[in-house]
């Protein structure tokens, strides 16, 4: 069973990521383009993870914890720029 579900996971994942990709080109606003990035981040992190439970290798999960706090400190520092003109006070 799980060897159909997860390549079905990655195709849907992938999916997701390919219709992000679409909605970061035709974003009206900065804060939809940021909220996009932020969503993109998300289904990469999950396509890191159902790879690593594919490939049955611990380290994709060290990667994916890595890259979900980059994504989150990244999505912070945009809205704060955002917000604030400027990150660091």
């Amino acid at each position: 069973m799980l060897g159909y579900a997860l390549p079905f996971a990655i195709a849907c994942f992938a999916l997701a990521l390919l219709l992000n990709l679409w909605r970061l080109a035709t974003a009206p606003t900065v804060l939809d383009r940021i909220l996009v990035v932020d969503t993109m981040v998300i289904n990469m992190l999950a396509l890191i993870v159902l790879y690593g439970a594919q490939s049955r290798s611990a380290i994709s999960m060290d990667i994916g914890m890595l890259f979900a706090m980059t994504g989150y400190f990244g999505t912070v520092a945009f809205c704060k720029f955002y917000l604030r003109g400027r990150i660091v006070e």
